[in-house]
């Protein structure tokens, strides 16, 4: 299926500023409310289902012998049609 990007942000920030971000989604995430994404004249809003499928990967991207390029990824997915995201493979824990 091919991917529609409807909304993409991509800037600097400071580990206070992301996590205020962050804390703003799981705030609206843990009150049922929809998330609205906007940055100057672009915006999405979106309502997560009540169980959403949750992925959480860290990656490395460059060269294998060199630096490159490390990430922590969080996304939440859910089919367009479905009240219900798909299970998981296990808990999910962060330290």
């Amino acid at each position: 299926m091919p991917e529609e990007i409807l909304f993409k942000s991509e800037s600097e920030q400071t580990r206070e500023e992301i996590a205020s971000y962050l804390r703003s989604v799981a705030d609206k995430l843990e009150q049922g409310d929809t998330v609205t994404l906007t940055s100057g004249s672009e915006s999405v809003t979106m309502e997560p289902p009540a169980r959403p499928t949750f992925e959480v990967k860290a990656e490395r991207e460059g060269p294998t012998d060199g630096p490159g390029e490390l990430s922590i990824e969080f996304e939440i997915e859910w089919g367009e049609n479905d009240d219900n995201g798909d299970g998981g493979s296990g808990q999910l824990e962060i330290e």
